[in-house]
């Protein structure tokens, strides 16, 4: 995708009861910056992740919301680029923080297992300190005076990633996006939970997909589609390289054996997404390794 960026730090409606004002973020990760909503009317408007901590966005938020009331601020999970500004957009609004739960909740015992064997942080920059005021689970409706959401609880990204129905749309966060394939990076990400949470996803006929970053994904069947299969053709390659070679490969070769026409400048992220098949495939037993994972540790197929 090769969209010209919106303007950045302006309100932009999208549909009726929806803008959009984008943080002034923008990476090789988050595409123009991230998506921070602005759902309702005005009398009790819902923020969709505030976004990274940032007094230029804080200022285009406020300027978006003007004299109208701010009733909820709702995040999709806490990574450093969805969630660190809603304590402040929350200390002048008034407005509790909703979440899934801090930047733990929803992980899974084998990421557990790997952090207490040492694996590091995933490298997309968890918010720590993330404490929701209000607490939200699979299936639960947030109610504002003219919009309602249906909670998805949907881990894979990240354990307390939440997707949020909206009438025939779902602000998908990072879980689904239209420009890029959505990154999971253990111990943070976990891909056997985000299989899982994209077969959740196609039981919900909807018109559009509204993502965390870059434009709305207006066939949401297709990219969901494509996503699994992507993830399941990467699994392909990782066994048949690993086929290749009895005695193993480390993380970084066999990176560059799957990955071998992407720049070499983003094997780091790479590598990642390798890992998580690994353990996914380790959970299946179809691949082993031992832990902890350092970089002369050598994964090989059962």
């Amino acid at each position: 995708m090769h969209a010209p960026p919106p303007p950045i730090g302006k309100s932009e409606t999208l549909i009726p009861g929806l803008r959009r004002v984008i943080a002034p973020n923008a990476s090789p990760m988050t595409y123009w910056g991230t998506n921070t909503y602005l759902l309702g009317n005005g009398s009790g408007l819902c923020i969709i992740d505030p976004g990274p901590e940032s007094s230029a966005h804080l200022g285009a938020l406020l300027d978006a919301i003007g004299t109208a009331q701010v009733s909820h601020i709702v995040v999709t999970h806490s990574h450093l680029d969805h969630s660190p500004l809603a304590a402040r957009l929350s200390a002048l609004t008034g407005a509790p923080v909703i979440g899934y739960g801090p930047y733990d909740a929803g992980r899974s015992p084998i990421m557990q297992q790997l952090i207490d064997a040492g694996l590091d942080s995933g490298g997309e920059g968890l918010d720590r300190t993330f404490t929701p005021d209000l607490t939200v689970k699979d299936g639960e409706i947030i109610r504002g005076s003219d919009w309602n959401m249906r909670v998805l609880h949907t881990p894979g990204h990240l354990g307390n990633h939440i997707c949020l129905r909206w009438n025939d749309a779902i602000f998908t966060g990072d879980h689904v996006m239209g420009w890029s394939s959505s990154l999971v990076s253990p111990p943070d990400g976990d891909l056997t939970d985000f299989m899982k949470s994209c077969q959740k996803l196609t039981k919900h006929k909807v018109d559009q997909f509204l993502p965390g970053h870059g434009p709305p994904v207006t066939n949401p069947a297709a990219r969901l589609e494509w996503l699994i299969g992507h993830r399941l053709a990467r699994e392909a390659q990782i066994l048949a390289a690993l086929s290749s070679q009895a005695k193993g490969l480390t993380l970084t070769a066999l990176t560059r054996m799957v990955y071998d026409d992407t720049p070499t400048h983003l094997h780091m992220a790479a590598a990642r997404n390798v890992l998580a098949h690994l353990v996914d495939l380790s959970g299946r037993n179809m691949a082993g390794f031992s832990q902890p994972i350092r970089e002369e540790t050598l994964f090989r197929v059962i």
